[in-house]
C-alpha cells in the first residue's frame, strides 16, 4: 500500500515548474535527521507526495509527484563545494540519504489559508504549530480529501 507524503520546497530554489520540466529530480540537501529517516526508511518508489511551496508569498501545495527511486545516499554531502556538504560523512559511512521524486501534474496553488480552513485537514503536520519538517507523513484520509479538492 503507497504512502503519502508532503515535501517542501522554496520556489526560487527549486518550484513544481522545475519539476515539469525536468521530469524527476533527486531530492538532495535535507539535513534533518527526521526527513532523512523518513526517506531512507519509510519512502518507496510509487508513494504519493504534495509539492508543496514554502518561504513565500503565498505558501501551499502547488502540484502532485510521486516517490520515483528508493533512497540512496546524498551525492551533495562528499562535495566540498556544494553548500550540503558534511565533512563528517564518507562514501563508506554515508549519512544523508535522498530519493527521487517524478512530475505528476501542477494543480492549483492550494494554500496553507485554505488548508487551515477544512476540519478534515485539522490534525495534518503540515497545520501544526512549530512544525518546520520539508518532509512530513500524508494520512491517507487527508491525501483523498486533498485530491478531492484538487479535481
Amino acid at each position: 500500500m503507497p504512502r503519502y507524503w508532503l515535501m517542501k520546497s522554496e520556489p526560487t530554489e527549486y518550484s513544481i515548474d522545475d519539476l515539469a520540466r525536468e521530469g524527476a529530480v533527486p531530492w538532495f540537501g535535507v539535513r534533518n535527521y527526521q526527513a532523512r529517516n523518513f526517506m531512507r526508511d519509510q519512502m518507496k518508489v510509487g508513494d504519493g507526495v504534495l509539492f508543496y511551496h514554502s518561504s513565500c508569498a503565498e505558501p501551499g501545495i502547488a502540484g502532485i509527484a510521486e516517490v520515483s527511486a528508493p533512497a540512496y545516499p546524498d551525492a551533495t554531502q562528499f562535495d566540498p563545494k556544494s553548500r550540503y556538504f558534511d565533512p563528517k560523512a564518507t562514501p563508506e559511512r554515508p549519512r544523508w540519504f535522498n530519493v527521487e521524486v517524478r512530475f505528476v501534474r501542477k494543480t492549483r496553488l492550494l494554500s496553507l489559508a485554505e488548508l487551515r480552513s477544512y476540519p478534515a485537514l485539522a490534525r495534518m503536520r503540515v497545520l501544526q504549530k512549530g512544525n518546520r519538517l520539508s518532509i512530513t507523513p500524508v494520512d491517507p484520509a487527508e491525501w483523498d480529501f486533498i485530491m478531492r479538492l484538487l479535481s
